[in-house]
């Protein structure tokens, strides 16, 4: 008979996530880098009582702190819910999908704040593992605080939400279960084409259930993260598309970052001199000072990587899974152009009747560059690249200058953060009117220093994600640059920050109102109405004098030193201070709500009111409808 050991289902889902390892290209890590956790009823007796007697008995066993023990987790505290899950996905991009972290929340409300999170990190293909406490197996206190009582089935609850926009979802109703579906959770956690998130619900009363668990579920467990190598005939097929090109094009997704196959992709630019665009996850894949680099394709691109997709014959997507920003809307690629995906994904390899290659991003682009050995691109077509890219950047220079005033244009800040940022920081982005200027503008050097989420474009992931991306990678300096916007809505973390001694620099530019919607608004005829920070006027419009609400004082409240500046050179002198100070610090500055922005060179799709009385949308309807004409199916 095996040996078994008595743990509560909490124990002992803390020693078995302990306990698990990736490994890819020979190097290992430790899966899980803790657990970020808010106790309540439901987990307090539970996950939590195992996080802490995890780490009692790793000091008792002589480990100081340094470094956990074999059976510990380490563990911090969240302030929000979906804030931690979002620090989660930071930490796990920072760390290419190799580790993630877990997240433990009461029965509830506690759990369901983490919806958001999952929904982000799902459609992001990033890893995370959500543990929801849930309602009580036995149903003996029936109903129990916070149950949703559906009359039809006494076994859904809340956290049945969580099933479609999870990747593997189970609710452990006796102990055992776990067995099961623990591994099969790490399974999908590691899997770079299935990954998301992945929710465990625990009922609270099993959570503190003793059981004989097998000493042979706690061994050490290696999840080995596999590199898909293309099959032979598809690799054949795609490069004689190639081959067959006089303008092709590829676009680096996340994927390429994440299979860390960055310098597949130089050598493969290099031998083709095929020109390189970038998605919002895959920017920094190439060098923007490369020669074959373009910068940002799609609805938030630039004037030369549009150009060039709107002209080029065959489209070769990396990594990429095609976002209507990316194709602007179906209007960004010519009429006849012909697809390659490389894919590890076969449901993103398959988008627009492509030459499917399901592979690795870097298997993949080593294999198809041996393939296309002795074939490259036109040299004239080399000249025009170098010529448009040289146009771009000249606007680049110009818009970054800035000088408009009387109050900065937040791409003047960008341009200051890029003169002083170096290859060593991480840029954190979400939502709103930033992720548009900055995918069309920014420099990125190298892989993981653009850090932008716009998948799920969420507000309030900036601060979150910076923590989590800070603990993934120490040595790195990390900038979370948040607009007024979305910081109201998610700044809690900032606690978590510095109760930790965590240091990462926040840059909070003050427009007073949601410019990405505003700008959008009145393009669409809607006069940017209820996208401005105002009390309400005569006329019951929020059109009043702006409320006195100050984001540096509140910022200031959570722990963390604010220095407030009016002028890009002050923040120029501030964020030189911030970067030489060991401890976290916030940057305030008030910036022009209407910009001046990056000039467009693509549509997106934001369907106008067909028939209105507002002059306003009436036009924008016959612009939007001239616009769509243009939308196409790749077939």
């Amino acid at each position: 008979m095996s040996a078994t050991v008595r743990l509560t289902v909490g124990q002992a889902l803390v020693r078995f996530l302990a306990h698990q390892w990736t490994e890819r290209d020979g190097e290992h890590r430790r899966l899980f880098g803790g657990a970020f956790g808010i106790f309540g009823h439901g987990n307090v007796a539970g996950i939590g009582q195992g996080l802490l007697q995890a780490h009692h008995e790793a000091i008792d066993a002589g480990h100081d702190g340094a470094e956990p023990g074999p059976d510990e987790l380490p563990y911090f505290m969240a302030r929000n819910e979906q804030g931690m899950v979002h620090a989660a996905v930071g930490y796990a991009r920072a760390a290419n999908r190799l580790q993630t972290f877990a997240c433990t929340a009461s029965i509830g409300p506690g759990s369901t704040n983490m919806l958001t999170g999952a929904a982000l990190a799902t459609i992001d293909r990033i890893p995370v593992l959500l543990l929801p406490s849930d309602v009580f197996a036995n149903r003996g206190p029936d109903p129990v605080l916070q149950q949703l009582e559906y009359p039809l089935g006494p076994d859904v609850t809340v956290n049945d939400a969580f099933r479609p926009v999870s990747r593997y979802f189970d609710r452990v109703w006796r102990p055992e279960m776990l067995l099961a579906s623990a591994p099969q959770a790490m399974r999908v956690l590691t899997d770079p084409a299935e990954t998301g998130a992945v929710t465990l619900c625990l009922p609270q009363d099993v959570q503190a259930e003793a059981y004989d668990w097998p000493v042979e579920f706690f061994r050490d467990r290696t999840w080995h993260v596999p590199r898909p190598v293309p099959e032979p005939a598809a690799l054949q097929r795609a490069a004689e598309l190639i081959r067959s090109a006089r303008r092709p094009l590829l676009i680096a997704g996340g994927g390429v970052i994440y299979s860390e196959a960055s310098s597949a992709l130089r050598e493969f630019a290099e031998a083709t001199g095929i020109p390189v665009a970038d998605t919002q996850a895959g920017k920094g894949a190439l060098a923007w000072d490369h020669p074959s680099a373009v910068g940002g394709v799609g609805a938030t691109g630039n004037d030369a990587a549009n150009a060039l997709a709107a002209q080029a014959d065959v489209i070769i997507g990396v990594g990429t899974r095609y976002t209507d920003f990316t194709t602007a809307s179906h209007t960004g690629f010519a009429e006849g152009a012909r697809f390659v995906n490389l894919n590890v994904a076969a449901f993103d390899a398959a988008k627009h009747a492509a030459e499917m290659v399901v592979a690795d991003a870097r298997a993949g682009l080593e294999a198809l560059r041996a393939e296309l050995t002795g074939w490259s691109t036109p040299q004239a077509y080399r000249a025009e690249i170098t010529e448009r890219v040289a146009d771009w950047q000249r606007i680049t220079t110009e818009i970054y200058r800035g000088g408009h005033g009387p109050l900065p244009a937040q791409t003047e800040i960008f341009g200051v953060l890029e003169d002083l940022m170096g290859p060593d920081t991480v840029l954190v982005n979400a939502a709103g009117s930033m992720p548009g200027d900055l995918q069309a503008l920014w420099r990125a050097s190298g892989p993981g220093q653009y850090h932008l989420e716009y998948g799920f474009s969420c507000m309030g992931y900036e601060i979150p994600a910076a923590l989590g991306v800070k603990l993934a990678r120490p040595e790195a300096e990390v900038v979370a640059i948040v607009g007024d916007g979305t910081y109201q809505m998610l700044p809690q973390e900032l606690a978590t920050i510095a109760s930790e001694g965590i240091k990462v620099i926040v840059v909070l530019l003050d427009n007073g109102g949601y410019a990405s919607i505003g700008a959008l608004s009145e393009s669409v005829g809607s006069q940017r109405f209820g996208t401005r920070f105002r009390q309400r006027g005569p006329q019951r419009a929020h059109d009043g004098q702006a409320p006195a609400v100050d984001l540096a004082a509140n910022a200031a409240s959570f722990g963390v030193p604010v220095e407030q500046t009016t002028t890009a050179e002050e923040f120029r002198a501030a964020f030189t201070r911030a970067r030489a100070a060991e401890t976290a610090s916030v940057i305030h500055i008030t910036t022009d709500l209407q910009g001046p922005n990056p000039p467009s060179s693509a549509w997106w799709d934001v369907p106008v009111s067909e028939v209105s009385t507002l002059e306003s949308t009436q036009a924008a309807r016959s612009a939007y409808e001239r616009a769509r004409a243009a939308q196409r199916r790749y077939l």
